[in-house]
């Protein structure tokens, strides 16, 4: 019996000391997975905030854009107003001016050698000019110099410039 006794005794022991083996192993992946859970919480909390964070940024680029566009459907409508007063303007001026017939001046007569307005001879001390308008041939007399762009015969440099006269 006492060898029962001390075998049994010595299986128990064995048992006694697997059970703390998996014990000690059993806390050890308890240990690892608290670990684990609190790193995801960790995560989860961090995901959380850039979620919200992302979540008012987009709350604020909407708001400005909403704003934005308000302006630019304000600026299209000023716009607009602005194009018909620009119509109104152009179709009264073109009634003002509808009824105004403008005389052209006459052509150059087919003597090229006689100033077109005085008629004088173009010697070899008198410059003949062309009307840049009317293409006639006029003397330095008979013309005005309207700088970079030339010269014109007084006919139509008074039809342009009537305020000059």
């Amino acid at each position: 019996l006492p060898q029962r006794l001390a075998a049994l005794a010595t299986t128990a022991q064995e048992e006694a000391r697997q059970s703390r083996q998996q014990l000690l192993a059993q806390r050890q992946e308890v240990a690892r997975l608290q670990e684990q859970l609190s790193r995801a919480q960790q995560d989860g909390e961090r995901w959380a905030s850039a979620l919200q964070r992302a979540q008012r940024e987009a709350l604020e680029r909407e708001a400005t854009r909403g704003a934005e566009q308000a302006r630019q459907q304000e600026l299209i409508r000023d716009m607009k107003g602005r194009l018909l007063e620009l119509l109104r303007e152009k179709d009264a001026l073109w009634q003002k001016t509808e009824g105004i017939d403008t005389p052209m001046p006459s052509p150059s007569p087919p003597d090229a050698g006689l100033c077109a307005r005085c008629h004088k001879d173009f010697r070899l001390l008198s410059r003949r000019y062309n009307c840049r308008l009317c293409q006639s041939k006029v003397c330095h007399a008979c013309s005005v110099d309207v700088g970079k762009q030339g010269r014109c015969c007084l006919f139509c440099y008074r039809q342009r410039h009537p305020q000059a006269t």
